[in-house]
């Protein structure tokens, strides 16, 4: 299992949101390129990065910080946020992106996903956001009625590399995963299953870790970095 660090850029500085709400944000450091080192150095796999800004507005808007990022660390990076078209998608693999994350667009227009998987295999990930079930999408500012398991068996022979599933109640909320939902989930697909929203310490990893045989590959944690509230050489240990 891996656990993916997140570095989440709002006007070029790493913060954490709640529940996605972009108001509702905390600075955690100004150096984006800087915490992704920090994450490198405390023994990560990979980096787990969104351009908050551009999720919100339908287009790469923290490019600067994004390329910083990438061109600090060795270990691969995932990244989300603003990314609706192939060419967005091409440019930041050309960029050094390791896999890109769709999300809105995975829901107005699936035939993209279906297209960048054929081009770019092994490289999409898929990201499922959701409220109440549905799936929410344009930075999580709308709620549609597709059902999270309906969106994510969409693209059961795609080639997705994983299906990123979080609960934005939870996010940035520190009340622990929504273990039902991510079991529902993996279960209910042939897709790995990364968990995100709501980690708050050690136990949720160990819980996650505990579901990893229904198909759940890895978990992103936000918050509960920042705040030290997990031992990481523990929680390391744990997901390996």
């Amino acid at each position: 299992m891996i656990i993916f660090p997140a570095i989440d850029l709002k006007d070029g500085v790493c913060v954490r949101l709640e529940k996605g709400e972009m108001n509702r944000a905390t600075v955690f450091n100004n150096e984006p390129a800087e915490q992704a080192v920090k994450f490198q150095s405390q023994g990560f796999k990979w980096i787990h990065v969104v351009d908050l800004n551009g999720a919100f507005e339908g287009k790469p808007v923290n490019i600067s910080p994004v390329k910083e990022i990438i061109s600090s660390v060795k270990i691969p990076v995932q990244l989300g946020g603003g990314i609706r078209d192939i060419s967005t998608i091409e440019r930041w693999l050309d960029a050094g992106v390791t896999r890109v994350i769709l999300g809105t667009i995975a829901l107005r227009n699936p035939g993209i996903v279906m297209e960048a998987c054929n081009k770019f295999p092994g490289k999409i990930v898929v990201g499922v956001d959701g409220k109440g079930g549905k799936v929410a999408v344009e930075g999580w500012a709308e709620t549609s009625e597709v059902s999270v398991i309906e969106l994510a068996r969409k693209f059961e022979d795609a080639g997705v590399a994983a299906i990123l599933y979080t609960d934005v109640a939870r996010d940035g909320m520190l009340q622990g995963v929504d273990l039902s939902g991510t079991t529902s989930l993996a279960k209910a697909i042939n897709i790995p299953v990364i968990a995100s929203g709501g980690v708050a310490g050690i136990d949720d990893i160990k819980a996650i870790k505990a579901i990893e045989e229904a198909g759940v590959c890895g978990v992103v944690v936000g918050r509960a970095l920042y705040d030290g509230r997990i031992n990481i050489e523990e929680a390391l240990k744990i997901a390996a």
